[in-house]
């Protein structure tokens, strides 16, 4: 779990996503048309990907992916993200974090 969260950190926004996943890859897509830069840890390719993925299931993240942190808290999955940007919490959130500037 201490991997996840120091790699959540690292950055304002942070994606753990599958390469396979269409819930992700519209996340993504999402962040991306707002311009926001994001690290996304594709974790079905990366070699301790399966203990990122049991570290995201501890921290209550099911399914596991997408997983979004902004600022270096979990939100949550797609539900959670797409609940904040439809009741229009998102783009403040992005701002306070740093990576949205406008």
């Amino acid at each position: 779990m201490e991997m996840v969260m120091r790699l959540a950190s690292e950055r304002p926004v942070v994606i753990f996503s599958k390469s396979s996943c269409c819930i992700c890859h519209a996340i993504k897509t999402l962040f991306r048309g707002f311009g926001v830069s994001t690290v996304v840890h594709e974790i079905d390719e990366i070699p301790r990907g399966r203990e990122m993925e049991q570290a995201l299931l501890r921290l209550g993240c099911s399914p596991t992916v997408p997983a979004v942190f902004i600022g270096g808290e979990l939100v949550g999955g797609s539900n959670q993200v797409m609940s904040l940007h439809l009741n229009q919490s998102l783009i403040p959130m992005l701002k306070r974090a740093g990576a949205l500037w406008l």
